[in-house]
């Protein structure tokens, strides 16, 4: 059988070469990752049991070579901090958080510099000169301080890359150039010292300056061997970006004059379906590469050979949701920023919990309720914490703001767990990295075992759990950094650096990798996403100090060899693979978007006689309505509700209304009896304000009930109303906060419109008014006897205010919303319950119809007093016949206006109370 993949055809040659001698070479990938998937092809080529070679990362060959341990990017950039402090004089000496921001671009610089094996001296004396030259303009006398100390800076450039280098090679640590740099000096030593057979190279690239070197001194010596992984028709064609590099390579390199060229193949052209796949949104791709796989496995497939690569890294979790549940096994072979990582999240929160408790007030340490119930309600803490009760206790009496010792009086009982995410954080940094150190070791405690979900939040809180104990090593060898402020802000910084690493089984099942994980491997179904130009290729990032036109004269990479490296990645995955999936995002504007990649449209203009290439678009499914409303019938058990509610507690006006402006809405509320739930209101609701200003004049004029008011009674209450607002805030807003912000100036509005209302009142009297509150806030009951209904019906609810004046009945209704008169002026009788505009003249008559057999034969009004439209006064209900314009308004509610709508009153119950006519939404 021919050689299916790289590795076998690798496999097959070395089998032949070095038969049982294989333990004695060192074979050199550009990963990691490959050398699982080598042995296994290894073990596929031999029949008897032999000592596995030596298989090594590039990375940890140049290590061996150096003789140098790999420093992380945490551990570097505090190292380099102590540098930075030990060289720049005191005053200009920046905390952490800044210099951390240029220190990362920097240290990336000092890499690139010693991968390349460029003078470290010229070239950042170079970048100072630049900076020289673009303040030329200014006169050395003229400078101000922020120029000088900015040209200073560029100035002490090479003091700190000696420095530093100096220091870690001192420590026997580097960062990856310096261990490049120094495996160059050293690979003579290395070389005689190398007793086994053979050094084999294979599946490499792209290589710098150090790389080239290091693998040609060994190929001179004989004592290496180089397999290449090309096709022809990226090798042959000057102007393909996959072969950018090998072509210079097979031109360059003196030992291929002499030595053959190993390997250029011929599997691009083979037979090969292409199936480019433009959806909206990231989400629309994950969703689409579940599909596929669903579709592989439906084929008879194993997923065996198949890879999911994705081309940006935050894809991962929406495409684990995605998978079909008939995917058994899959390795995650990528990392996955910290950035939204479930428990970098969470000790975020309780950061700007802590932190910005302390800055409230260090005493009494005030909390804020948002800042509480996110930590609350985060997804590691809800199922473990026990604070459900807490939850809905600061729901329901609005807190806002409150003190530490409040928090813990309403938990009451609390858990280890709770003390450790709530209390107090002193300023001593150490104490707080221990105490987020427990509570990231407490949570996992809580975490099974066997579960696949569980396994993945693990991964998430070890990652995490690295980070702060890097901080906790490195604040016992800085005590300077004892301040909250300082650890928030180098934790910013350092968890940028941190990834989270997925461990799985790597020869079977689904394989989910990013793109540099796929090198050397081969696979026949490939599924890539995020395929878009910023993407893959990543384009023009420069995230350097180093210029663009620099490089290119020194012989650094540009964007331009980054865009050859993603070329080469791309086509080597497309190579051997029979099936090919390449999803983008069709939105070219807004979040995570961009054009499709130039790589889809090389592959179409370039199309393979073999290549069966398809390319469609996938949209959302798009129903012909955007929205069906939803019909609930009327069963058995909804029928004795509605009579239980018709005969028990009655049908107010509020509840008829309702009805009419949506019946499913009447239905969850009245029927299944659900209600929205306790939210804490930050801010002061309109309907709050309406109660705490009935609740207000209810209070005032319960003293003058049933008794004529005199204009020294309404001075009384003026007197009053300010504390009564108050009470009254007090008593509905609870612990919500009222003394600044918008709650302020709503506890100022209440104040206005109450004040208000008793000028008004005060006016009325000294026009002459004779004024008599009958009933304040008063809940009313009538039974409506019809031959037309059912069975009889109660109709009952509140009613703000009834008074006698001026030898009138008038019912009163408060309205905190504006209101206009035409909003209470009736044309027809017709239509009026199936309009929900007639709400307010609804409200008006059925309070007239429920106090009609109280009224004693007076003539009555019934209106509303609209708070935002108090000039108008009081609002009287009135019927203007809508045929006869000549016809004078009607404002007194008699027997007649009654009866007519006692008839409307009628059809509307009947409509409830009908079982055919199902509860429909109004849309």
């Amino acid at each position: 059988m021919a050689d299916a993949t790289f590795l076998d055809k690798l496999s097959t040659e070395l089998t032949a070469n070095y038969g049982g001698s294989l333990s004695n070479i060192v074979i050199v990938l550009p990963n990691k990752r490959a050398k699982v998937f080598l042995i296994e092809a290894l073990k596929r080529k031999l029949d008897g049991t032999i000592f596995a070679p030596e298989i090594v990362s590039i990375e940890d060959f140049i290590q061996d070579v150096a003789g140098i341990r790999s420093i992380d990017a945490i551990e570097l950039l505090f190292e380099f901090y102590n540098i930075y402090l030990g060289l720049t004089p005191k005053d200009k000496q920046q905390p952490f958080e800044t210099y951390a921001n240029w220190a990362k671009t920097l240290l990336q610089d000092f890499n690139e510099i010693d991968r390349y094996l460029l003078d470290p001296k010229y070239v950042l004396t170079y970048l100072e000169n630049i900076q020289e030259i673009e303040h030329w303009a200014v006169d050395v006398n003229k400078r101000t301080t922020m120029i000088a100390n900015y040209l200073e800076f560029w100035k002490q450039l090479p003091l700190y890359y000696d420095a530093l280098y100096k220091h870690l090679l001192e420590k026997g640590v580097g960062y990856q150039g310096l261990i490049y740099r120094e495996a160059v000096g050293n690979i003579n030593h290395f070389s005689n010292a190398f007793k086994k057979e053979q050094l084999v190279f294979a599946g490499f690239n792209a290589l710098n300056a150090a790389e080239e070197k290091i693998i040609q001194h060994l190929l001179s010596v004989e004592q290496a061997r180089v397999y290449w992984d090309i096709d022809h028709a990226f090798l042959n064609d000057p102007y393909h970006d996959a072969g950018l590099f090998i072509r210079r390579f097979q031109k360059e390199w003196k030992q291929y004059t002499t030595h053959p060229f190993e390997w250029i193949v011929d599997e691009f052209s083979q037979s090969k379906n292409i199936k480019i796949i433009g959806t909206p949104k990231t989400v629309g791709q994950a969703k689409i590469a579940g599909e596929i796989i669903e579709q592989i496995q439906r084929g008879g497939q194993t997923l065996d050979k198949t890879a999911l690569v994705l081309g940006e890294e935050n894809l991962l979790i929406p495409v684990l949701y995605s998978l079909p549940a008939s995917v058994g096994s899959l390795n995650i072979t990528m990392g996955y920023s910290s950035r939204n990582n479930p428990a970098q999240i969470l000790i975020q929160k309780l950061f700007k919990l802590h932190t910005n408790s302390l800055g409230r007030s260090e005493k009494s340490y005030t909390l804020y309720y948002r800042e509480v119930l996110d930590i609350l309600t985060h997804p590691l803490v809800e199922p473990y914490v026990g604070a459900d009760k807490l939850v809905d206790i600061i729901n329901r009496n609005n807190f806002t703001f409150f003190s530490l010792a409040k928090l813990f009086e309403i938990q009451g009982e609390h858990t280890p767990f709770f003390s450790l995410l709530f209390e107090r954080w002193e300023n001593n940094a150490g104490q707080i990295l221990e105490r987020l150190s427990q509570l990231l070791l407490m949570i996992k405690s809580f975490l099974g075992t066997d579960e696949e979900e569980d396994k993945i939040t693990k991964a998430f809180l070890y990652s995490i759990f690295k980070v702060i104990n890097k901080l906790i090593n490195y604040y016992e060898a800085h005590p300077g950094m004892d301040n909250i402020a300082v650890l928030h802000s180098i934790y910013k910084q350092v968890i940028e650096l941190a990834e989270v690493s997925f461990e799985g089984e790597p020869l079977s099942g689904l394989q989910i990798m990013g793109v540099l994980e796929s090198r050397v491997l081969d696979f026949d179904n490939v599924i890539i996403t995020s395929v878009n130009e910023g993407k893959f290729p990543t384009g023009k990032v420069q995230n350097s100090f180093i210029p663009y036109d620099v490089k290119r004269e020194l012989g650094l990479p540009t964007y331009k060899e980054k865009d050859a490296i993603y070329s080469y990645h791309f086509y080597h995955l497309l190579l051997r693979a029979k099936n090919i999936y390449l999803l983008y995002n069709t939105e070219s504007e807004g979040l995570d978007a961009g054009e499709r990649s130039r790589f889809l449209t090389q592959l179409e203009i370039e199309k393979q006689p073999a290549h069966n290439l398809e390319s469609v678009i996938y949209n959302a499914y798009l129903p012909d309505k955007a929205y069906t409303p939803m019909t609930v019938p009327k069963t058995q058990k909804v029928m004795d509700r509605l009579k239980e509610i018709a005969t028990d507690k009655g049908f107010s006006p509020s509840a008829l209304t309702g009805y009419i402006r949506n019946p499913i809405q009447f239905y969850y509320q009245r029927i299944l009896r659900i209600r929205e739930t306790e939210e804490v209101e930050e801010s002061i609701a309109l309907n709050t304000l309406g109660t705490i200003i009935h609740g207000a004049l209810e209070e005032l004029y319960k003293p003058y009930l049933n008794k004529f008011l005199s204009v020294n009674d309404v001075d009384n209450m003026a007197a009053l109303a300010d504390d009564e607002v108050m009470v009254q805030f007090r008593k509905v807003y609870k612990e919500g906060e009222i003394r600044k912000g918008r709650n302020l100036l709503a506890f100022e509005v209440a104040k206005r419109n109450v004040h208000n209302f008793l000028k008004q009142e005060k006016n009325g009297l000294i026009n002459g008014d004779a004024v008599k509150v009958l009933a304040l806030e008063h809940r009313y009951e009538r039974w409506l006897n019809d031959d037309r209904l059912p069975y009889p019906v109660l109709i009952s609810g509140n009613i703000d205010r009834i008074e006698q004046r001026n030898g009138r009945l008038r019912i009163v209704d408060y309205k905190t919303g504006k209101v206009e008169k035409r909003d209470l002026t009736l044309k027809a009788w017709e239509g009026l319950t199936g309009d929900i505009k007639n709400e307010k003249v609804i409200q008006l008559l059925t309070y007239v119809f429920m106090y009609e057999e109280l009224a004693g034969g007076l003539e009555t009004e019934a209106g509303i007093i609209s708070f935002k439209n108090m000039k108008n006064g009081f609002m009287s209900f009135g019927f203007k016949d809508g045929y006869d314009r000549s016809a004078p308004e009607r404002d007194v509610v008699d027997s007649e206006l009654l009866e007519e709508f006692k008839t409307q009153l009628v059809g509307l119950i009947n409509e409830i109370l009908d079982q055919e006519i199902d509860f429909v939404e109004k849309v």
